[in-house]
């Protein structure tokens, strides 16, 4: 195949829907996709038989959830407009509102189908400013328990996310405590509440057995049906972004130039100030990995092979699906990757390429 291409893997795709499985039995929880981080819709007929459904944050992405994926759609935007609520609606089974006066304009709308708020408990997981939900003055949920108390008659339930790239279940927990000691009587009038993303409960070594313990515990003190919404947890080392190498050279370090580009097809190395990951990153020649942009920080990162880089010679950028497929862009005019599946039985087949008319119709 002609690089560059996202290749997602279903048996290490299975390895992460096996372990949602198993905490879906054991916790009683419900697992719904979130879209915001993989929305690569030709696996979802594989992830449907182990998830309860999705989970959005616009219009586009709830009726990709609805028409797509089915079983369960939940709804949630940080603002609805009037020109898109009805549609929201039509393709919802729960609707999150992100603040009460958002649920007090559309609830009379949205009386069909149930309806819940974003909780905002003013703490997080979360190192990164850009990403933390409890920044100061965050516009992501309600704080004010007096408040939430005046609009209980108009809600059945909760979503709560403060978790960030959370791989320390202690700290999941201690967190959880903090909610349930600052929302415990708001939580005892509910009937769910979502927990959202943010925990890598995929991981290796993560306590499953302790984290369903967990759930099930906060679910039956509060008489909630609990909801998560892995999104990275889900997908997690299943996918790589297959690239070749266009060019070498030297300014003091040994650089080979890919057909890619971080600012287009790796958004949140950019973003975040990380290095790709790269296996097994080791010998004795190092180079740098240099996107295909014209961006001078275009940069996947310093990584060592067993023998010095050639024009063509390939390389697999690890753990590849999460905020990447729905991030891509034209920066550049540089080709998106195409999205390949490798089968269980190892075949690949290819379900999307790009091309130029893509290019041109993505602009006026």
């Amino acid at each position: 195949m002609q690089t560059p291409y996202y290749l997602i893997d279903k048996t290490k795709l299975l390895r992460n829907m096996e372990k949602i499985a198993l905490l879906r039995e054991q916790s009683g929880a419900r697992a719904l996709l979130a879209l915001k981080c993989f929305a690569t819709w030709g696996v979802f007929d594989f992830m449907r038989d182990y998830m309860d459904g999705t989970t959005s944050s616009s219009l586009y992405e709830v009726r990709l959830g609805r028409q797509r994926f089915g079983k369960e759609t939940h709804a949630y935007s940080v603002a609805y407009g009037d020109h898109e609520i009805d549609e929201v609606i039509s393709y919802s089974d729960k609707i999150i509102f992100n603040s009460i006066s958002q649920l007090e304009r559309f609830a009379d709308k949205a009386s069909g189908i149930v309806r819940g708020l974003r909780l905002n408990p003013q703490v997080s997981s979360s190192s990164f400013d850009l990403a933390d939900p409890a920044r100061p003055f965050s516009r992501l949920g309600e704080w004010d328990m007096a408040k939430v108390e005046k609009v209980m008659d108009r809600i059945s339930g909760f979503m709560i996310h403060n978790n960030c790239e959370n791989k320390d279940f202690a700290l999941f927990d201690r967190m959880l405590s903090d909610i349930e000691q600052k929302f415990g009587p708001l939580l005892k009038r509910a009937e769910w509440v979502s927990l959202g993303g943010g925990i890598h409960f995929t991981g290796e070594d993560y306590p499953l057995q302790q984290f369903a313990e967990r759930l099930k515990r906060f679910s039956g003190d509060y008489g909630v049906e609990v909801y998560l919404e892995p999104g990275e947890a889900s997908i997690t080392k299943s996918t790589t972004l297959e690239v070749s190498v266009l060019d070498t050279l030297y300014n003091g370090k040994n650089l080979a130039i890919v057909d890619s580009s971080i600012e287009a097809h790796m958004l949140d190395l950019l973003i975040y100030r990380e290095n790709a990951k790269i296996e097994p990153n080791a010998g004795e020649h190092s180079y740098m990995i240099c996107g295909k942009s014209c961006l001078a920080g275009d940069i996947f990162g310093e990584f060592k092979f067993d023998k010095p880089l050639a024009i063509g010679d390939r390389i697999s950028v690890q753990d590849a699906a999460g905020y990447t497929m729905v991030k891509k862009n034209w920066f550049n005019g540089v080709k998106m990757p195409a999205i390949a599946i490798r089968e269980l039985d190892g075949s690949i087949r290819t379900v999307r390429d790009f091309g130029y008319t893509d290019y041109e119709q993505s602009l006026s």
